[in-house]
């Protein structure tokens, strides 16, 4: 389905389902166990971004080690590689759900309803801004103890009455310092209103690093050569190009005559440098027809070359990444690349990387303008935000980098 049909369907069907489903939900808490009992089988739902699911990590890891909980996720299906780059969900245990039509989306959300019975999920942690959908996944499943964002006096988005433990969305706070206040929730013992009364440290949102098996590495370079026959590991530095951006919010795509540009002098100033074009197959046409703009030898369409869990070993050979503000942006922060990520639509400020990350951003009187109380929707049509940001003004930080990388060795003899 498009994106903005899972809006309307969202909104119009999900209202009254949340509606609907209230009183049942309210009975069926009179017949279930106590709230504060400690999490043992916890189950995190983020849906429809592939980006949260590393942000959400710091949080999981904290549920592992404080309650000592198995932990389960539902994740729509096309998104589900992400959870593979760090692997703290058990493949067995994450649940996909099909969202390519409604058809699929009933069957699936019906066979989530059983599953989560008979795994006897115990908590359940709603990662989403407030859509409903998911509101109703968290409330039906069966589970106990149910946490998530509650829109207390705010306008608008209404849920229904399917948490058990409301939490205040904070948004001037970082999304993952978010996660992690889902999660004290979930671990606290005496009810509050709102939750979390909490301090959140920037040491709990430090993300792990992926493991990078040599072998795979070793398959990367074979790819690379196979279309660029002369690349030498010892002689070339890679620089990645990631021009797109999913279809939730397309205003975060940078104008692709500026990356065309950003290409050519990179090129033309350094012989040593290899640049890679990257995304999903599917994004593969797009990338052959900026390939084809920068009309050099060592630019190379590498999109859909690889699958996502062996994107730390990619990640690992290159240099630097320039991207606009969408997954890779987060699936570079569990290695140590530089990535410079462009901003505009949204903030940095609540969907910054974890990682080696600089954020380029213009910070526009208007920006950000999508948030979770307008479903992540904005009306502009001109992203004047992006196009204010020009290619001179981004590639001296990249080649400040670039520079600084080149002396890193000289520097430790």
């Amino acid at each position: 389905m498009n994106i903005d049909l899972m809006r309307k369907v969202d909104y119009f069907a999900g209202v009254p389902l949340c509606a609907l489903a209230t009183p049942f939900v309210k009975l069926a808490g009179l017949f279930s166990g106590p709230h504060n009992q400690s999490p043992r089988k916890v189950l995190f739902i983020e849906l429809s971004e592939m980006g949260s699911a590393i942000l959400v990590d710091p949080a999981m890891r904290k549920m592992q080690t404080a309650a000592n909980a198995e932990l389960f996720f539902v994740i729509f299906k096309s998104n589900a590689a992400s959870l593979r780059l760090l692997g703290t969900v058990p493949v067995a245990n994450v649940f996909t759900i099909r969202e390519n039509n409604l058809v699929n989306l009933a069957i699936d959300s019906l066979r989530f309803l059983l599953w989560t019975r008979k795994n006897s999920i115990d908590t359940v942690i709603d990662l989403e801004l407030f859509s409903r959908y998911s509101a109703l996944l968290t409330g039906l499943c069966g589970a106990v103890k149910r946490v998530g964002f509650h829109a207390f006096y705010n306008e608008g988005l209404y849920r229904g009455a399917m948490l058990t433990h409301r939490v205040a969305y904070n948004p001037t706070l970082h999304i993952a310092k978010n996660f992690i206040a889902l999660v004290n929730a979930a671990l606290s013992n005496q009810p509050e209103i709102p939750y979390s009364k909490t301090i959140i440290n920037d040491s709990e949102i430090k993300l792990a690093r992926a493991p990078v098996v040599e072998s795979v590495m070793t398959a990367m370079r074979e790819r690379i050569r196979e279309e660029f026959p002369s690349y030498d590991e010892a002689r070339h530095r890679i620089v990645l190009i990631n021009p797109n951006a999913s279809d939730l919010l397309p205003q975060r795509r940078w104008m692709p005559e500026n990356f065309v540009t950003v290409m050519q002098d990179l090129l033309s100033k350094s012989d040593d440098l290899l640049v890679l074009i990257t995304g999903a197959p599917a994004e593969r046409y797009q990338a052959e027809n900026l390939k084809k703009q920068v009309s050099h030898e060592r630019c190379i369409n590498f999109a859909g070359k690889q699958k996502l869990e062996e994107l730390p070993a990619l990640y690992q050979m290159a240099e630097l990444m320039l991207t606009n503000d969408s997954g890779p942006g987060h699936f570079s922060s569990v290695t140590d690349l530089r990535t410079f990520v462009l901003f505009g639509p949204e903030t940095p400020l609540l969907y910054s990387s974890l990682g080696n990350s600089t954020p380029i951003y213009a910070g526009l009187a208007c920006s950000p303008c999508v948030s979770a109380a307008n479903h992540r929707k904005t009306p502009c049509r001109d992203n004047v935000c992006l196009q204010v940001i020009k290619p001179e003004a981004v590639l001296s930080q990249l080649r400040e980098a670039l520079a600084q990388k080149q002396s890193a060795p000289n520097l430790k003899n």
